[in-house]
């Protein structure tokens, strides 16, 4: 049992490894641009936790990132290789303006948000169930099917914004910028600060005076910024992924299917219907990322790729980062969001390329990905070390100890 909590904790700790290593590149490259790397990485924690506007920041900009975390994760784990998230997150965020923009007059704010919500999830789901289909039934990639329907996305972005869908206040002074009209404030997502208003908080916060760090975090409370109840939203849904992909029929379906296509199939699970399932379910979480940046965030839609923000494509590095587990994505999600948030203070305080950034994103993902090898090198060598008769007290014992994978 101590071996086995050892083994255990040194292949969880090899992403953190590899964070660390890719750091180490990033400060030999900021080296060669004669910038002090102790202090560019300290200027990028410092902007991304150090203050209340840094920190609501970094939770603001997980939010996305960690819906779509969660919608690769499904589908990774049902065999799928989603790379569309950015196009079903522009859909999304399409449909949800559309929705919002529509009907805010003629029902409440709270049913506005909840059918936003509903909506982008919806137009995403089909977003992703496109690809899923041409996958499962003619056997097209989904690499290629979803990086083609991610420009057929952004081009109907710009079509829409600049005729059905512009705000009618641009045409009548005749600016015409392609961005919607802003939703009704009814359909705001309610912000922390309004929230800890309504719970009593910010005036228990203030009688017992909280100084430093602590008083930096009750700022983001108690104080304006951008962060709103989307976080909190996004945490409860990391939380019933992981209860539908470990606790329900369904999710151990698509689990199975992910692990080993023909032994499912052989067993009786019916691999296409899966496959397209996890498909949709991948592009309706990035669909209501979307929707949560339109109704928590932006409140109107505009240039597509400035609303998606490349969080498609960063939302797979968090993914990754966390082993695909839903409750592991929670905090690679803000690890990856204070990189992002980190990277543009670093920019302004050190003078280096806003590349930079991407760059160590880059490395973190080859670090990350490296690992697999290296746990499935020591996965290995356990079994083989368990299997070897000369190793255990009954020579005739074979240990039938399960993989890290399939216990999973």
């Amino acid at each position: 049992m101590n071996r086995q909590f050892v083994d255990r904790l040194v292949d969880a700790s090899l992403p953190f490894v590899a964070v660390l290593a890719a750091f180490l590149f990033g400060g030999i490259i900021l080296l060669l641009l004669g910038e002090n790397p102790l202090e560019a990485y300290r200027s990028m924690l410092f902007g991304a936790f150090g203050n209340k506007n840094g920190l609501a920041d970094t939770l603001v900009k997980s939010v996305p990132l960690m819906l779509v975390a969660l919608g690769i994760a499904i589908a990774f784990r049902g065999g799928m290789i989603n790379i569309g998230a950015e196009g079903q997150l522009i859909v999304g965020a399409l449909f949800t303006t559309y929705l919002g923009i529509t009907l805010g007059d003629r029902i409440s704010g709270v049913m506005v948000i909840i059918i936003g919500l509903m909506g982008g999830a919806l137009m995403g789901g089909i977003w992703g169930a496109i690809p899923g289909y041409l996958k499962a039934q003619l056997g097209v990639n989904e690499i290629l099917s979803t990086i083609m329907m991610n420009q057929i996305a952004i081009q109907v972005g710009y079509f829409l914004l600049r005729g059905p869908m512009i705000d009618p206040a641009e045409v009548a002074a005749g600016t015409n910028i392609p961005h919607s009209a802003r939703l009704p404030k009814e359909a705001d997502l309610p912000r922390f600060t309004d929230i800890a208003q309504s719970l009593g908080f910010t005036e228990r916060a203030k009688d017992m005076g909280i100084q430093g760090y602590l008083g930096e975090i009750y700022g983001v409370l108690a104080e304006p910024t951008r962060l709103h109840s989307g976080f909190i939203f996004a945490v409860i849904m990391a939380i019933l992924v992981y209860i539908f992909l470990w606790r329900t029929t369904i999710g151990y379906r698509i689990r199975a299917v992910g692990l080993n296509l023909h032994a499912s199939r052989y067993a009786g699970i019916n691999v296409k219907r899966t496959m397209v399932l996890s498909m949709t379910l991948s592009g309706a979480f990035a669909g209501l990322a979307g929707a949560v940046e339109i109704l928590g965030l932006h409140h109107r839609m505009f240039e597509p790729t400035a609303v998606s923000a490349g969080y498609g494509f960063t939302g797979i590095v968090a993914a990754l980062f966390g082993k695909l587990h839903p409750l592991g994505i929670i905090p690679s999600s803000i690890l990856f969001a204070g990189l992002l948030v980190g990277g543009d203070k670093m920019q302004r305080a050190m003078q280096v390329p806003q590349v930079l950034t991407v760059a160590l994103l880059g490395l973190v993902v080859l670090f990350v990905v490296s690992t697999d090898y290296f746990v499935r090198k020591r996965q290995n060598r356990r079994i083989a070390v368990d299997a070897d008769p000369g190793d255990d007290n009954d020579p005739d014992t074979v240990s039938t100890q399960p993989t890290a994978e399939v216990s999973a």
